[in-house]
């Protein structure tokens, strides 16, 4: 009973850690957004240059999805702590699609999250393309909600 109890608290949390991030770039100005949704970019570059493609992570196993998440958890306080707000803004997104993932209480909010994101402003490309150039990474900008998240699929 105290474990279905723990759980169910741990998937409220999820839940509404999911419908904030929606609700803070619904209300966010556009270069709020325009920043989140560039850094989401220079995320899935870096894990796709790693070898791990993060459009495609519903097809991963749990076990994959877990570690992910887990290293992503502590790679985001990093950043934090580091002051790389902008960045773990970023990445907070592929944390709040890889726990969708295996939670689908929070899927609706994460497929909202991902259209906002894929329909942000102009600044967001020219933001991309800087920071993947200097993080020498490939310029792709395809700008796409992952499989499965997308607002048509």
């Amino acid at each position: 009973m105290f474990n279905a109890w723990k759980q169910e608290k741990a998937t409220a949390a999820l839940v509404d850690a999911a419908n904030a991030l929606s609700n803070k770039l619904a209300e966010a100005k556009s270069h709020f957004l325009e920043s989140h949704a560039a850094f989401t970019t220079f995320w899935a570059a870096t894990y796709l240059a790693q070898g791990q493609n993060l459009y495609g992570m519903i097809d991963w196993t749990p076990r994959e999805v877990s570690r992910f998440v887990s290293k992503t958890q502590t790679k985001i306080a990093a950043l934090r702590k580091t002051r790389e707000y902008d960045s773990s803004d970023g990445l907070s997104v592929w944390l709040h699609t890889a726990r969708a993932v295996s939670e689908p209480r929070i899927v609706s909010d994460v497929c909202d999250i991902w259209r906002q994101i894929v329909n942000a402003g102009p600044n967001a490309e020219s933001m991309a393309v800087d920071l993947l150039q200097d993080a020498g990474l490939p310029v792709d900008l395809d700008v796409r909600a992952p499989k499965g998240f997308g607002t048509k699929e």
